[in-house]
C-alpha cells in the first residue's frame, strides 16, 4: 500500500471515529436545539395559577427531594460497605460526575477533608473510597478520582 493510500485511509478512520463519538454523546433532551421557546402559559406566568396561588415549590423543598451525590454515595456505603469503607466515606465532602454516565468515558470526582496530598494520611482511605464507588456505580469505561482538601489527587480507580 502506498503512502497516499495510508494517508487517505487514516483520514477516513479519523472521521468515522469522530462521527461515532459525537453520535453517542447526543443531546439529553432528544436533540431539540430550541431551548425554552415553547413554554406554556402557566410557565410564562411564573407558575401562578388562575386563583393567584403559586404551584412552584420553595427552593429548600427541591433540595430535600433529591439528596446530593455525596449523600447518596454515603447512604449506599452505610448500607453495603465494610467498616473500613464506612470510616473512609465519612471524610467525603462532595461528589461530582456520578449522575451522568454514557459508558464511553465516565469520570467522577470525590472530594474529601484529608490533607497532605499523595503522601498524606488519606492515600489508604482513598483506595477504599474508590473501591466503594466501583460497587456503587458501574461503567464500561469509568474512572473515579479522589482529591484531598487542597484539591490534590490522593487516589483513583476504575468503576
Amino acid at each position: 500500500m502506498g503512502m497516499k493510500s495510508k494517508l487517505v485511509l487514516g483520514a477516513v478512520v479519523g472521521i468515522v471515529v469522530i462521527g461515532a463519538v459525537s453520535a453517542n454523546s447526543g443531546d439529553a433532551d432528544g436533540g431539540s436545539g430550541d431551548k425554552g421557546t415553547s413554554a406554556s402559559a402557566e410557565q410564562q406566568s411564573a407558575g401562578t395559577k388562575s386563583d393567584g396561588r403559586s404551584d412552584t415549590k420553595p427552593a429548600e423543598d427541591k433540595g430535600a427531594e433529591k439528596a446530593s451525590q455525596a449523600e447518596q454515595f454515603k447512604a449506599f456505603v452505610r448500607k453495603n460497605g465494610t467498616p473500613q469503607e464506612k470510616d473512609a466515606v465519612s471524610h467525603i465532602t462532595k461528589v461530582q460526575g456520578a449522575d451522568e454516565q454514557n459508558d464511553i468515558l465516565d469520570a467522577a470526582d470525590v472530594y474529601t477533608d484529608f490533607t497532605g496530598g499523595i503522601m498524606g494520611e488519606g492515600t489508604g482511605p482513598a483506595k477504599l473510597i474508590a473501591s466503594a464507588f466501583a460497587d456503587w456505580k458501574q461503567s464500561d469505561n469509568g474512572l473515579v478520582t479522589v482529591y484531598d482538601a487542597d484539591g490534590e489527587i490522593i487516589g483513583n480507580g476504575n468503576f
